[in-house]
């Protein structure tokens, strides 16, 4: 990456940094050391590429064309190789199954909703409507799936340009919630199914048997997967559905009168016009491209014909609206009015923006029929983009006329949840503006580095907003307070933040640090003083995390356990205020069970403390304050331990422990 691409990455990533970026870096503390602005952005990335979260790594195939070649003249594309980047989309559905942002939105089965004013139905969320019912009652017929919790994979794609008028960069996203040469477009409508069901193969599986995945409720649930719907624009319908352009996505109407009343399109009805009619019949016919297999074809219980969902935007505001009654309406006060030069380019929100105001514009100008169809179809946009839909809405929409659209909301919920203007806004952030930082060279993998860096930022914001890291006073301020008013003995919740200090510097992060202490038992050491290693490393020996527990000196006039607290300890860090280092660490408490040890065992029993908000109990202290490592053993009780439990998982694993007064004669003359 080029020094001017990491300047411009920087600046996007500053907007989206937030909280996180104070915690990765300070400038001022960098430009004190001299060191240079390109130093800077290396070091910021480096710590990003190392946040565990959020990382699905990119993974790539590539395709070429496998049929006949001509003797001569073969065209560049039949020995061209096309490259598929992708993510996991199993380990990208669980990232956010397991986010906690979304624990309280998450519908874990189907469910019916009724207004509370009138008991009508009403449909909002994709769960609550018909689809979500019949996939559910298709799958609970096989005995294993009983009991699983249904996650409907919702696809959308959409090809966006990135430089017009130098090579037309296009590229083609597909987002999960994931030529004139007859043979090319065979050959490019293939690649795209087959594309999809290799990418998509990781989740099959899933869709035949229940998994095991863990949710942002912290529980872990068996899941069924299931691809539905599919979001995109009339074009992608098209090459979806392997059908014919002009022709419907959903039903077999006749082109020449889409108006028509007609079967719904099915894989079984197409597979049987297939094998007894011929490609061309078909075509002419029916609208259906049959030499083309369909992704779906690989999956179980899924069908592309009734994948396909509505789009507001490019159905509604762009085709019936833009595309269709304005250019009606610029033709017509064309031929009126001379002078009339008619309306320049807009986007998606620019036609928004004209729906609101058009018609009290045109209404005195035109004959008085257009001016009612254009309320007609105001009235209906309106209906279908209301987030809950009753049946009274339905009747409305009725009225109306406009073919699919009972059925589909019905079948899927709200059409504005499913609407194509979701995947073009994604454009923004996975395509345009990542393309606007790279080199614009070779600028895919730059990209999709980008997209990573951007997905590790999301994730690490997220854990820190769970773990109450970005609200409230920072622990650093809190100790820093406490350090400067030593004898202020009210509580933190009650001093104002303006009284805390500000800190903007940087950290050192250390793995470990030295425990000095008196040892009157083992006198090997200079004036009976001993030294030991407290180690908090996130990968000891190039393998698991190693956060060891530790005496805290609490009380120093008391003797015994009575004067100290069990902490395990999280990081080591120093920082320099004001002229002075602080050697620091980032510890989580833990609570002393009772007044004394326990009566059979004569060990004190102490169990991780966790705040009102049911937060872990973390705070900073001076390393001064650490006085011995301590040994915890977890009170197995009467159960057995799993043969699968690892030693370094014990401190995540159970309720309360045991503080080993007997793992060494240093413990046993602490732990008493």
């Amino acid at each position: 990456m080029t020094s001017s691409v990491k300047m411009m990455f920087l600046s996007m990533l500053m907007k989206s940094l937030g909280h996180c970026l104070h915690l990765l870096m300070s400038m001022q503390n960098f430009m004190d050391r001299k060191i240079s602005f390109i130093e800077i952005i290396i070091k910021v990335l480096m710590t990003i590429d190392s946040i565990p979260l959020g990382d699905v790594p990119w993974q790539n195939f590539a395709v070429k064309f496998c049929g006949d070649k001509p003797d001569v003249d073969i065209p560049p594309w039949m020995n061209g190789s096309y490259d598929v980047w992708f993510r996991d989309p199993r380990e990208v559905v669980h990232n956010m199954l397991v986010n906690p942002m979304y624990a309280d939105e998450m519908d874990y089965q189907p469910y019916c909703e009724y207004a509370s004013a009138t008991d009508e139905c009403q449909w909002k969320d994709f769960m609550s409507a018909d689809w979500a019912w019949d996939q559910a009652d298709e799958i609970s017929n096989d005995p294993d799936m009983v009991g699983a919790t249904f996650v409907p994979v919702i696809l959308g794609s959409d090809k966006t340009t990135v430089l017009v008028g130098m090579g037309n960069n296009e590229y083609y996203p597909l987002y999960l919630s994931i030529g004139n040469d007859p043979k090319f477009r065979k050959f490019r409508r293939q690649l795209f199914h087959s594309s999809l069901s290799k990418i998509l193969q990781p989740l099959k599986p899933g869709m035949m048997k229940p998994k095991v995945a863990h949710f942002g409720d912290s529980h872990f649930h068996r899941v069924v997967y299931g691809l539905r719907p599919y979001i995109t624009d009339y074009e992608e319908q098209v090459l979806l559905g392997c059908i014919v352009k002009h022709w419907c996505a959903r039903c077999l109407a006749s082109r020449l009168n889409l108006d028509d009343d007609a079967l719904d399109r099915c894989c079984e009805y197409v597979d049987a016009l297939v094998e007894e009619g011929t490609l061309l019949e078909i075509w002419d016919d029916y609208g259906i491209v049959g030499d083309i297999v369909p992704f779906t074809n690989d999956f179980p219980h899924t069908d592309i014909n009734r994948l396909i969902a509505p789009d507001l935007l490019h159905q509604l505001i762009k085709g019936a609206f833009k595309d269709h009654l304005v250019d009606w309406v610029e033709k017509y006060l064309i031929v009126a009015v001379a002078s009339f030069t008619g309306f320049k380019q807009w986007t998606g929100d620019d036609s928004k923006a004209l729906m609101k105001v058009y018609l009290p514009a045109i209404e005195g100008h035109l004959p008085q029929d257009i001016v009612c169809a254009f309320c007609a179809l105001l009235e209906f946009c309106y209906l279908v983009r209301c987030n809950i839909i009753t049946e009274k809405t339905l009747t409305e929409i009725q009225d109306h006329s406009l073919k699919h659209y009972i059925q589909l909301i019905r079948l899927f919920g709200a059409p504005n949840g499913l609407c194509s203007s979701i995947t073009e806004s994604k454009h923004i952030k996975a395509v345009k503006e990542p393309w606007r930082c790279s080199s614009c060279f070779n600028a895919l993998g730059q990209m999709l580095r980008t997209n990573q860096w951007l997905d590790k930022l999301a994730a690490l914001h997220v854990d820190f907003t769970r773990r109450n890291m970005l609200s409230g006073t920072c622990l650093s301020a809190v100790f820093l307070f406490k350090q400067k008013h030593p004898n202020d003995t009210r509580d933190v919740s009650e001093v104002s933040e303006f009284h805390f200090p500000h800190y903007n510097g940087g950290i050192s992060v250390f793995n470990s640090a030295s425990s000095r202490f008196y040892s009157p038992s083992d006198l090997s050491g200079i004036g009976g003083m001993h030294t030991e290693y407290i180690c908090a490393c996130p990968q000891w020996r190039n393998g698991h995390a190693r956060n060891d527990c530790m005496f805290i000196s609490t009380k120093p006039e008391l003797k015994g356990m009575q004067g100290f607290d069990i902490a395990c300890v999280l990081c080591f860090f120093s920082f320099t205020f004001q002229g002075m280092t602080y050697p620091c660490a980032v510890i989580w408490w833990f609570n002393t069970v009772g007044d004394s040890p326990d009566e059979d065992t004569g060990m004190w029993i102490v169990r991780p403390a966790y705040r009102a908000n049911h937060s872990p109990h973390m705070s900073i202290i001076h390393i001064d304050s650490i006085y011995h490592a301590a040994h915890l053993i977890p009170v197995y009780g009467a159960q057995f331990v799993s043969h699968d439990l690892k030693y370094y998982q014990s401190y995540d694993s159970f309720r309360a422990y045991y503080v080993n007064k007997y793992a060494d004669h240093h413990a046993f003359e602490i732990a008493f």
